[in-house]
Formats: C-alpha cells, sequence, structure tokens
C-alpha cells in the first residue's frame, strides 16, 4: 500500500468534524506525515492541526520550532507549540521523562474526541521490540506501539507504523522536503540510538529482512496481548466483575501465571499503573495472610490492600490536612481540599445552621435517630468503611457536637444525627477532582 493510500485510508475511518493533530518534532518522520495528511485532508476535508513540543534540551530547540512554523505556513496548517519542563530527577531516564512531559503536553491540547497522528514508523517498532526483549518484557511490552488505540479519551493513531524508514526517506528525497535531524540522534549512549545506529545495521547485514521480522513479531506478540485481555476479562467476570473488589478466595483458585494476569489487567482497567513484576510477586505471595492481617503493598502511583476478603486495588488515598477546616452554612458547594462536595445539610425543623467542618480526629461519638449515641470509630466499621478511606473523612459539628459524617470523595453522608437532613447533589454537578490517568504504555 502507497503512503498516500495509507493516509487516506486512516483519514476515512475517522469521523467527519473530528479534529485530527499531527505531532511534529521537525524531523524526517512528522515533517512528511504533516505534509501527507495535509494533502489528504484536502481530499477529505477534516479539520487538521499541527503541535509541536519544545523540550528545551538542547540548543537546537528554538531551530525546530521555526522549521515547524515554516513547515506549517507554507502547508496552511495551524502550528501550536506546547513548552514543557523535563524532570530528569524523576527517576525515569531522559529518555522516559521527556516522553512523560510530551505526552502531558499533548493531553493539554488535545481535546477529548480528537485524533492524535504519530510519526513513528516500522524501524521504530523494530527497536521497540528488542528493548523490550532487553529488558525482559512479557507480550505487552514485546507488543511495542500499537497502530491505533484509545488514550485518554482521545484516539492515538501512528498511519506509518507499517511503513520502512528507507520508504520514508525515498519519499522526501522525490518530494525535496525539508526537515532537520535531532543531534541527539547521535548520541549512542542511549539505549535506542545504539540500536538504530550498531545493532539493527549488523543483524541487516546478516539477515536484510530483520527489521520487518521484529515488527511482524512485535505484532504477533499484540494479537497475544489481546488474546490475554479476553482471558482475564473472563476470570474478572466470574469473580464478580469488579475489578477494584476482587475476592481472595477466587484469586485462589486460579494458577500464578493467570492471577498475575488478572490483577494487571484490573489496573489497566481502573486507569492504574501496572505493579512491576517483584511488586505483585509480593502481593501475591500475602494474599494468604491470616484474618485481619494488614496487608498493603504499593508501587508508584497506586496500592493493592486486602480487607475483609478482597483485595482492593486503588490509587494512593489523598488525606486532608490535619488543621484543614470551614465554616459552612450547610449549602453546596462546601470546597475542600479534596474538591468541592455539591450536598447540603441542615436541620430537620429548618432553623439556619452555623457549621464548622473538620477532617476526622478519632473519639467523635453521634446521637443517632432511635440508637442514642454511637461511637463514630465502631459505626464506620459497621457501615464497612474501609482503614485507608477514613482519613479522608470530615465530621461536621454545630457548635462542640458532632452532627454529621461526610465522605467528600464520593460525597456521600456515612451518618447523621437526630435532627438533621441532607439532599443528594443536584444532577450533572461536577464530581470532586481525581487523579489523571497515567501516560499510555502503547
Amino acid at each position: 500500500m502507497s503512503l498516500q493510500r495509507r493516509i487516506d485510508s486512516a483519514l476515512a475511518a475517522t469521523p467527519p468534524g473530528r479534529c485530527v493533530w499531527v505531532a511534529l518534532s521537525g524531523g524526517l518522520d512528522s515533517s512528511l506525515l504533516l505534509t501527507l495528511t495535509a494533502e489528504a485532508c484536502r481530499r477529505h476535508p477534516r479539520p487538521l492541526r499541527a503541535l509541536h513540543v519544545h523540550h528545551g534540551l538542547q540548543p537546537a530547540a528554538d531551530a525546530f520550532e521555526d522549521h515547524c512554523r515554516r513547515l506549517c505556513s507554507r502547508l496552511g496548517v495551524p502550528l501550536f507549540v506546547e513548552g514543557v519542563v523535563v524532570d530528569r530527577a524523576a527517576g525515569q531516564g531522559l529518555e522516559g521523562a521527556a516522553r512523560e512531559a510530551r505526552y502531558a503536553a499533548f493531553a493539554r491540547r488535545v481535546t477529548p474526541g480528537e485524533s492524535l497522528w504519530l510519526a513513528q514508523h516500522r524501524d521504530d517498532q523494530a527497536e521497540s521490540f528488542l528493548l523490550a526483549a532487553l529488558r525482559g518484557s512479557g507480550v505487552r511490552g514485546l507488543a511495542g506501539m500499537a497502530a491505533c488505540r484509545d488514550w485518554r479519551d482521545r484516539r492515538l493513531e501512528r498511519p506509518l507504523l507499517g511503513v520502512a524508514r528507507s520508504t520514508l526517506e525515498a519519499e522526501v528525497g522525490h518530494r525535496g522536503l525539508a526537515w532537520l535531524e535531532d543531534p541527539s540522534n547521535a548520541d549512542e549512549s542511549l539505549d535506542r540510538n545504539f540500536l538504530r545506529h550498531g545493532v539493527l545495521p549488523l543483524l541487516a547485514s546478516r539477515w536484510p529482512h530483520a527489521g520487518a521480522a521484529l515488527a511482524r513479531s512485535s505484532a504477533l506478540a499484540g494479537e497475544a496481548d489481546g488474546l490475554l485481555a479476553e482471558l482475564a476479562g473472563l476470570d474478572l467476570e466470574r469473580l464478580g466483575g469488579d475489578p477494584a473488589r476482587l475476592p481472595v478466595a477466587g484469586l485462589a483458585a486460579l494458577s500464578d501465571p493467570r492471577r498475575r494476569l488478572l490483577v494487571r489487567h484490573c489496573c489497566e482497567r481502573l486507569c492504574l499503573p501496572r505493579p512491576p513484576a517483584r511488586r505483585l510477586e509480593t502481593l501475591l505471595a500475602q494474599l494468604g495472610a491470616g484474618e485481619g492481617a494488614e496487608v498493603r503493598v504499593a508501587w508508584p502511583g497506586a496500592e493493592a490492600r486486602v480487607w475483609r476478603g478482597r483485595l482492593h486495588l486503588l490509587a494512593p488515598p489523598e488525606l486532608l490536612p490535619a488543621d484543614w477546616q470551614a465554616e459552612w452554612d450547610g449549602h453546596p458547594p462546601l470546597v475542600t481540599p479534596l474538591g468541592e462536595v455539591r450536598v447540603a445539610l441542615g436541620r430537620a425543623d429548618g432553623a439556619p445552621a452555623c457549621l464548622r467542618v473538620v477532617p476526622r480526629q478519632g473519639g467523635e461519638r453521634l446521637h443517632l435517630p432511635g440508637r442514642g449515641r454511637r461511637d463514630l470509630k465502631r459505626l464506620l466499621q459497621e457501615l464497612g468503611v474501609p482503614p485507608w478511606a477514613r482519613g479522608r473523612l470530615l465530621v461536621v459539628r454545630a457548635g462542640d457536637t458532632p452532627v454529621a459524617v461526610l465522605d467528600p470523595v464520593d460525597e456521600a453522608w456515612l451518618a447523621l444525627a437526630e435532627g438533621w437532613i441532607s439532599r443528594a447533589a443536584p444532577a450533572g454537578s461536577p464530581r470532586p477532582a481525581g487523579r489523571p490517568p497515567p501516560a499510555p504504555g502503547r
């Protein structure tokens, strides 16, 4: 299939009216992709924009931005430039930190529902396969980059993923298209560049179709990964269908590989980072801990806890500052460090309320309708509030008397004292701010 037919096919699959963004670095691959896409958009009208991420990591960064502006001006494509700061101390390495910053910029600029096109090609996929194999990755890592996938309610597409770099070079030469070479591409201290300049040419000297074969193996790994996802989905359905709460007894009935697969699958369903292999082994080894044992295994961006016979997968709980408090008249919204709470609270007799909202301290007692005074700690146990959620609870006081307990994350009243009433949030009210999902792995 010719390059232009590939682009036309991808564009034809894009719903009319949906904006297409091209990630434009200014290198050969992305400059050609934008040029081909601009031509296709004249044949199949779609809104088209280019997005350049300015990393500021090298003196040539400004020259790349200038090139992107000239190319977009010639093509008549609006260009948006996003400046980023790469966190070198994040523990991901320079390449990983730059990638994280780049995807954060994509998320800021590309609106949910729109498409983002990336210019990776077949040789990039072969490099990704080798890097994953050298890291000891499973089929998910070996599958490399997906040609098309959903990410944060946006569509990521790589129309050139099946095309060799040599084909792109020939097309650029035929068109006389200007582009810039990233100086960092010659730095063989970077793993990907070492493979690109040293390993892959050596392999091709012995096996001319090495790049294509590695990319094919990556595609087969992607197919296997899809089948494993189907298997994990079936196991999840058999265990109740809730990825955030898995019955420990049901997990114990699965083989070790299926347990590992299911936990990783559930993390993906919950938009949580997958646990590293060692953390996952530690977690599964502790599933047989006795009743009442405190089991908590954490990894960056997520944690797992065992409580009341279930494995709970969650983001690290957000807690309220111990010294935070707010005066409140009972009318929404109630603004807290964990987001706005749009519920109301008032006296049953309709009298005005002058309330103070504070984090739960411990030792509070509520006078419940028909039950008398109850210790809040025992009440939370009765209600099944997990221990890690109790640190975010709000206690509403009228004077010195606790009159209500509220979970600001779920916007739920857990208990109301006698003589007090509430109503739920109006339909369509915004939810409290949540954690953003992780950057995509593929």
